[in-house]
């Protein structure tokens, strides 16, 4: 991947045009009325994206959508999941069913991006193997079938849908998450694999979405940024935290090879805040923390991405567009400095 003034272009074939300060949204919105949630997530920020709606269905969820289709694992109605294990096969078809209540939001998005007559890049996730394979182990099924079956069906899933949009909007860029919760827990002593074996797994399914697409990982816990960066992602999607300046120095080097970071700048697992002002500090500090620490501050600026920390499914609609107005205001900060900064060092 190598970065221009305008953005960037990533794979054989494949560009994608994202200036610095790009603003999308990740995860979940809390619509029940999928047309509007559509409609915000297609025009909210500058990288439309593609929303999971968990309380309009619970086939929605995170895990619930991500077994639709695996051969021995049951959906109850309420997300619930149920594994009959000898029928736990990775070796068996796996099916994605566009019209599965679990992938009305994706249907639909697509459909309002035809409808539109959309260009530019669309933005959209599926749950990671790690964190698909946590839920089925927890379900019943061994590490070592839970973690093979949850590889090969995101594996296939990712496959499916680059195809299903490619076709529908051709012509459009694609940016893909695998969004992976499960990474934060990997150096816990409870992790059912080994560390180097679960990044083996995350960047095999990387590998399917790479030659396709812009393929980035997004993980809202207190990750390890040094195991999440060794599975090869071209963008991470983390919160504003210590977390990251833990690891500066794979961060600097990943940069330098053009990597990009999409920052959790606006975060949601609380109150949500009135004004930018803290969330933009909050950014600014880790950014001059991270330069003091050997990363470059022109690449830290326009290699980056603003979003919310994590999904707005919890909160309401009108919270929804509250922290996306912040994401938009910080957008703009980011692409200021990223413009006066490349003046200041001769970039």
């Amino acid at each position: 991947m190598w970065w221009y003034d305008s953005g960037w272009e990533v794979g054989v074939g494949v560009k994608v045009d994202l200036p610095a300060g790009t603003s999308t949204g990740v995860g979940s919105l809390p619509h029940r009325d999928v047309s509007a949630a559509v409609r915000s997530a297609l025009t909210s920020t500058t990288l439309a994206f593609v929303p999971s709606l968990p309380r309009r269905s619970p086939a929605e969820g995170l895990i619930a959508q991500a077994v639709v289709g695996i051969t021995g694992v049951s959906l109850g109605q309420y997300g619930s999941i149920a594994v009959d294990v000898p029928e736990l096969d990775p070796e068996a078809p796996f099916i994605t069913d566009l019209h599965h209540d679990a992938f009305l939001s994706m249907r639909v998005a697509v459909e309002e991006a035809q409808r539109r007559q959309f260009t530019g890049a669309l933005k959209w996730q599926i749950t990671g193997p790690l964190t698909l394979g946590l839920a089925l182990e927890r379900a019943g099924a061994p590490a070592e079938v839970a973690f093979d079956v949850a590889l090969r069906a995101v594996q296939q899933r990712a496959a499916f849908l680059l195809n299903h949009v490619a076709r529908s909007l051709p012509g459009v860029s694609q940016v893909v998450f695998l969004d992976e919760p499960g990474l934060a827990s990997l150096h816990q002593a409870h992790f059912p694999l080994a560390p180097d074996v679960a990044i083996d797994v995350l960047s095999a399914a990387l590998a399917v979405i790479e030659p396709h697409a812009l393929a980035g990982v997004h993980c809202c816990g207190a990750v390890d940024v040094a195991s999440l960066l060794a599975a090869g992602p071209e963008v991470i999607s983390v919160p504003v935290g210590p977390a990251v300046l833990e690891s500066a120095g794979y961060l600097s080097a990943f940069l330098d090879r053009g990597g990009a970071v999409a920052w959790g700048v606006v975060a949601t697992d609380g109150p949500v805040p009135h004004t930018v002002e803290r969330p933009w500090r909050l950014l600014s500090d880790l950014w001059c923390a991270l330069v003091n620490a050997g990363c470059d501050p022109v690449q830290l600026r326009s290699h980056s991405m603003v979003t919310p920390a994590c999904g707005l499914g919890l909160h309401s609609p009108q919270i929804a567009d509250t922290v996306f107005a912040l994401v938009r205001q910080v957008q703009h900060r980011v692409a200021d400095q990223a413009v006066a900064t490349r003046i200041t060092f001769g970039a």
